[in-house]
């Protein structure tokens, strides 16, 4: 009887402690990308700073599902930072080295081919559904091989692989960001969380106003919404496409339970924040007790504001809220509430794009609370140097060499994407397909971009930036006459004149070679939504 006994409490003990570990195994599995509870305080990403001319990060691609089962996706250190926050000066180097982590994947899957001759491959040569490569969005830096190449770059399950970021010396001091962008899986990546910030330090030189200021880096990330939930409707009950998240503070559909921040009663800070999402636009307000409140504009898209005219110097602009499309930053100046406000937040206002497009409700994002003992996050600094050299300096009052018109078009009911020069037959991205313009390096061109579908666009090109001269025909309000790498163009009503901006692009830089532009909703992208620019060295 005892021998019985022993023998089934064995396997018991046996069956416990296997159980125990694949609880364990699940627990570390939903913990390799980290996600915070509702409600909590919004905590900074870690820092990572340059020294020397030189940032060297390994970095390893993961995946794990959260408790609503989604799939997450994330970067972290060797030590295990997750989505650190790169800090860089003009003309330094960042050096990444990246392990692909993902399992294999089980089928074929996204198989996609970068390149028919193999000339041009970067890594692996065809992708699958655990492919990665890394894009350094906004960065006016090198589209050749091992720098910032998103056409036929891939790192498959296993495989490492190293980028070196040459940041030119002109470089302009702001907000960039880094994600993932295999096409077919840059929109799933994204929603997954793989993203972090990267700051060209400096814009304290520019602008003098947010010296000495606390400094505060906000990633704003969408996701997708647990798959019980009802589909995105502007009809009541008004439910989003996305659920939006802070620093990976989530704030859910339906309660929508705002993330946490806590701040000196009346005190100035310098806010940085960067629309890392897939497909979301965000039109951000801050409200004390529903007022809105003036913020000071001190850059966008990684440039800060007025800052190209010559003069070496930046202006703030005072707007009331700040459109920010996907993959778009905006810095700026806010003066935190006095003690008399009973309801301070950070919101997103409801935001149209379109009969065709996604549902991007008003919702909370932070709610702020005060405390004269807050604790404050670091400080900018005082003062790094004299203004160097302006990389976009007098594009506004450039003459163009060239001007061209390109447009957006779908078909919707087939999810087929498309962005065509007029006058050339739409095509859906692929690696393989022939540039669809060619330019000179030392050239300036203004492109007039339509929309002639019934949603919302972005447009966003590599490597270079571009100054928004109109919307419509008739020039862009000020706060949008800014040098920035990506704008928005409202939907086409289904009638009438077909929607537009007109951009002066700047290719008088060093970047010279193949790069892409393309609909920042990485949906559109992945979709087909993007073609390749050649830029030929300067005779």
């Amino acid at each position: 009887m005892k021998t019985k006994l022993a023998a089934v409490l064995g396997i018991v003990l046996v069956l416990v402690v296997g159980w125990l570990a694949v609880q364990e195994n699940q627990k570390a599995n939903r913990g390799t990308c980290h996600r915070f509870a509702p409600g909590s305080a919004v905590a900074a990403a870690p820092d990572l700073y340059s020294k020397d001319g030189f940032l060297f990060v390994n970095l390893s691609y993961n995946t794990s599902k959260d408790a609503a089962g989604r799939t997450l996706y994330c970067f972290t250190t060797s030590d295990g930072k997750e989505s650190p926050t790169f800090h860089v000066l003009p003309g330094d180097h960042l050096i990444v080295t990246v392990k692909n982590k993902l399992p294999k994947p089980t089928s074929a899957g996204h198989m996609m081919k970068v390149d028919n001759s193999g000339a041009q491959v970067c890594g692996a040569t065809t992708s699958n559904a655990s492919s990665v490569n890394i894009h350094y969005h906004g960065t006016n830096v090198s589209p050749a091989c091992h720098s910032d190449e998103v056409i036929h770059t891939l790192i498959n399950s296993g495989q490492t692989f190293t980028y070196d970021i040459g940041f030119p010396v002109d470089e302009p001091p702001g907000l960039y960001w880094y994600h993932p962008h295999v096409h077919g899986l840059a929109e799933s990546a994204v929603l997954g969380g793989a993203s972090g910030a990267l700051v060209v330090e400096g814009i304290e030189d520019l602008q003098q106003a947010v010296r000495g200021l606390p400094e505060r880096i906000l990633t704003i990330r969408d996701q997708v919404l647990p798959h019980n939930s009802p589909a995105g409707s502007v009809t009541p009950p008004i439910v989003p496409e996305k659920d939006l998240s802070v620093n990976y503070v989530p704030v859910s559909y339906p309660n929508y339970v705002p993330a946490e921040l806590t701040m000196k009663p009346g005190k100035k800070e310098f806010w940085r924040i960067t629309n890392s999402s897939a497909d979301t636009v965000i039109d951000l307000e801050l409200q004390y007790d529903g007022v809105p409140q003036e913020l000071q504009l001190a850059g966008r898209d990684g440039v800060p504001a007025e800052s190209q005219d010559g003069t070496s110097q930046g202006k703030l602009i005072p707007v009331k809220h700040i459109v920010i499309p996907p993959a778009a930053r905006a810095e700026f100046i806010v003066q935190g509430p006095s003690p008399n406000v009973k309801k301070a937040q950070l919101v997103t206002q409801k935001v149209d794009t379109g009969p065709d497009g996604d549902s991007d409700p008003a919702r909370p994002l932070i709610a702020i609370h005060t405390d004269s003992n807050a604790a404050e996050p670091s400080a900018m600094p005082l003062q790094s140097g004299a203004p160097g050299p302006q990389r976009f300096n007098l594009l506004a009052t450039t003459p163009p060499t060239t001007t061209r018109t390109v447009y957006f078009s779908e078909i919707n009911n087939k999810s087929q994407f498309f962005v065509t020069v007029d006058g050339a037959t739409p095509k859906l991205f692929s690696p393989t397909n022939p540039p669809a313009i060619t330019t000179k390096q030392g050239s300036v061109e203004d492109w007039t971009l339509e929309n002639r579908s019934r949603e919302l666009h972005t447009f966003h090109i590599h490597q270079i930036h571009f100054f928004l001269l109109e919307r419509n025909g008739a020039p862009a309000p000020v706060l949008e006459q800014q040098v920035i790498d990506t704008v928005d163009i409202p939907a086409w009503s289904g009638a009438g004149p077909y929607p537009n901006v007109k951009v002066r692009l700047d290719f008088r830089g060093a970047d010279i070679g193949d790069y892409v532009y393309h609909c920042h909703i990485l949906e559109h992208e992945d979709d087909g939504m993007m073609a390749t620019i050649r830029v030929l060295p300067r005779i």
